[in-house]
This record gives C-alpha cells, sequence and structure tokens, in this order.
C-alpha cells in the first residue's frame, strides 16, 4: 500500500482557532482522501500574554504580530506546512518565502456584536470592553458618552465580561461567536453600514511555503469571490500602512451585478471624525479597488487622522 501524503496543519491552540482548522479541513479530508492532514498547535505571543493591554503593545514586545509571528515562524522553519489564521489577525506582509493560498468559503459573519446589552439600552456613560482600536473609535463615534475599558483574552472568557466587575457589555466577533455557539441571550448585531467589520474578519487565511507541495496540492481549494473580497479588504488596509492599531474598517461584497465593491471607514480613536469612501470594480482587480478606495479616503482626510493616530 502506497504511504500516505502527510501534510502538517498549525494553528494557534484556543477552541476557536481550533475550530476553524477542523472547519477548514473538514472538506479536505474528504477531497484528498490520500492525504494525512496531521494538526499542530503554535502558542502565539498574544496567547502566552494575556495582561498586557493592548496588542500593539504585545506585538512591539514580541518583535512581531501578537497572534501570527510564531505561526509564520514555525512554517518558515519547515516544521509546519499550512498555518490557519483568522484573516484579521494576518498583517499585510507576509514572512519571506510564504505566501497566502486563496481564502476558503463559505466566509462567516463579518460583522461585530455588542454582547450584554444593546446600543440603545446602554445607559449614558455604560463601561464597554474592547481593546480593538477599530471598535473603540466607531463605537465611540455612535455613542460618545461610553467608557471603554480595554479586555483581552479569548471569546469564552471575554463574554464573562459582560455583566461583571461594572462592564455592560463588551464587543466581540460575530464569526467567532457562530463559531463557538456562544451567541449570548442579550446582544445586538452590529451592521455593516454603520459599524464596518476589520479587514479580513469572518475569512480564514491559509498560509503555506511559496512552492511548497502543500501549496501545489491545496491551490485549488480557495473560494474565488471571498478570495477577491478579502485581498480587496487587505490591499486598503496595506495602502494606509495599517494594522491591528490602525482603526480601519473595510467589507467586501460580490454585487448582483457580478462586481467588486468595497466600503471602507476611517475614524479617529476618540470618535470624533470618520472618513468614508466606497468603490466598485472587476471581482479579477481586487489590489486596485483597494488601493482605489484607499486613495479616497486618504483625499478625504483619512490621512490627518492616521498621522494623529500614530504621533509619538
Amino acid at each position: 500500500m502506497r504511504e500516505a501524503t502527510l501534510v502538517i496543519v498549525g494553528s494557534r491552540a484556543s477552541a476557536l482557532a481550533k475550530k476553524q482548522a477542523a472547519e477548514w479541513l473538514g472538506p479536505l479530508r474528504v477531497r484528498f482522501p490520500d492525504v494525512r492532514f496531521k494538526r499542530a498547535l503554535i502558542t502565539e505571543g498574544g496567547d502566552r500574554d494575556r495582561r498586557t493591554a493592548t496588542l500593539a503593545e504585545v506585538a512591539q514586545t514580541t518583535g512581531g504580530s501578537a497572534f501570527s509571528s510564531d505561526q509564520e515562524r514555525a512554517l518558515v522553519n519547515g516544521e509546519v506546512d499550512v498555518i490557519v489564521h483568522s484573516l484579521k489577525d494576518l498583517p499585510t506582509t507576509l514572512a519571506e518565502g510564504t505566501m497566502l493560498l486563496p481564502s476558503p468559503g463559505p466566509r462567516a459573519d463579518v460583522r461585530d456584536v455588542l454582547c450584554g446589552a444593546t446600543l440603545a439600552g446602554l445607559p449614558k456613560g455604560a463601561v464597554i470592553g474592547t481593546g480593538a482600536p477599530r471598535r473603540i473609535a466607531q463605537l465611540l463615534a455612535l455613542r460618545p458618552d461610553l467608557n471603554l475599558v480595554p479586555i483581552r483574552g479569548n471569546v469564552p472568557g471575554r463574554i464573562k465580561h459582560a455583566g461583571r466587575g461594572g462592564i455592560h457589555a463588551v464587543l466581540l466577533a460575530a464569526a467567532g461567536l457562530g463559531r463557538l455557539g456562544l451567541m449570548p441571550e442579550v446582544h445586538e448585531v452590529l451592521e455593516p453600514h454603520r459599524f464596518l467589520p476589520s479587514p479580513g474578519q469572518g475569512a480564514l487565511g491559509i498560509q503555506v511555503r511559496t512552492g511548497s507541495p502543500a501549496a501545489r496540492l491545496l491551490a485549488s481549494t480557495g473560494d474565488p469571490y471571498v478570495d477577491a473580497c478579502v485581498r480587496a479588504e487587505r490591499a486598503l488596509l496595506a495602502e494606509l500602512h495599517g494594522g491591528c492599531s490602525v482603526p480601519v474598517g473595510a467589507w467586501g461584497q460580490i454585487t448582483p451585478e457580478g462586481l467588486l465593491h468595497l466600503s471602507a471607514a476611517v475614524t479617529a480613536l476618540d470618535g470624533t471624525a470618520q472618513v468614508t469612501a466606497t468603490g466598485s470594480g472587476p471581482v479579477d482587480a481586487p489590489e486596485k479597488l483597494g488601493a482605489c478606495v484607499a486613495a479616497d479616503l486618504l483625499a478625504e482626510g483619512a490621512a490627518r487622522i492616521l498621522a494623529d493616530i500614530r504621533k509619538p
């Protein structure tokens, strides 16, 4: 009997990361019955350090991304063949010698969820838990009276903050809540037309070594429409030189006419200023669309907002 091809698949060790990897691997095991997929769990700096208030500070301490650097290192060193990321956690600049495969579909819910309350039901001055600059900025743009406090940790741990220790509610991604079956009874889903998600939110990022056997094997496993949407979002983020510490929202969609539509926003950290832009283009040119919408944002005043954010 011929020995099965072995593909080692890495991911973070959180319950959500393991769920995402299992979700991606399910159909692949059926499609490639002669391939043995083996799981490998990798602990990231953001998982080891739960005390530092912001992920940007964690990234500075670890010398890379809080939720992808150790996995990329394992990939480059040949310890794993594939990494399954939450795409929103992956910087737009990848480790040398690696690449992203087309993102798989279907994409999970891109929206954010206020857990433990509704926006209208929150009292004046209510305390909301979230450490993400984009969520803080966009929430303050809607409700400038709110008090935002940093919380970190995995999804189950963050949900537990709602209603405890003076925190009225927490803000989390619908994708993670849905994948783990943890949507709380009291919540409000924030619609993208007024609360744009992080670039790549709800999508998986499948990273491989360029030209590797795994890259060749899995080259056709993505969804071209999901991939076009997230490539446009990430191209916009790259043009703005953004990352997890910059409040950029972006959402790509395929229109009924078959065009790629991109909505984006840059919001001041205190919520007092917000610049939005939209654009449409062919599905096969997502990076061009992302760059064009980014240019529109900058022309409308996003450059000033970003410069203020980046001041030492």
